[in-house]
């Protein structure tokens, strides 16, 4: 069985950074693209940033370019996401998802398989 585990959320200060880490067990990491999502309070669920296979290829919303770096390491199965010069716009559930069945969508959650519990990530002003 598939599981993907956040984990390095907490509280923070505005312009402060955070490493958050997803693990995935269950499955070849290295054969899935992967990405991040964030839910903020009220609001849907929205893509962070997502990297291919190889993580050669990454790609970021807007809001967060230049700010945030997406990472992986196949050889342990992690998945990364530095957050710097963060701000109380970015607080949120932050979720690692990894690619499903259908033809993958970097920004579009419903191409994404597999999903994990989430992890808080709170910016104090």
């Amino acid at each position: 069985q598939v599981q993907l585990v956040e984990s390095g959320g907490g509280l923070v200060q505005a312009g402060g950074s955070l490493r958050l880490s997803c693990t995935v067990s269950g499955r070849t990491f290295g054969s899935y693209s992967m990405g991040w999502f964030r839910q903020p309070p009220g609001r849907q669920r929205e893509f962070v940033a997502a990297i291919s296979r190889d993580g050669r290829n990454v790609w970021y919303e807007d809001s967060v370019k230049g700010r945030f770096t997406i990472s992986r390491d196949n050889a342990k199965n992690t998945l990364y996401l530095i957050m710097s010069i963060l701000s109380p716009e970015d607080t949120a559930i932050y979720y690692c998802a990894g690619e499903g069945d259908r033809e993958w969508i970097p920004s579009l959650p419903s191409t994404y398989g597999y999903w994990g519990q989430g992890t808080q990530v709170t910016v104090s002003s």
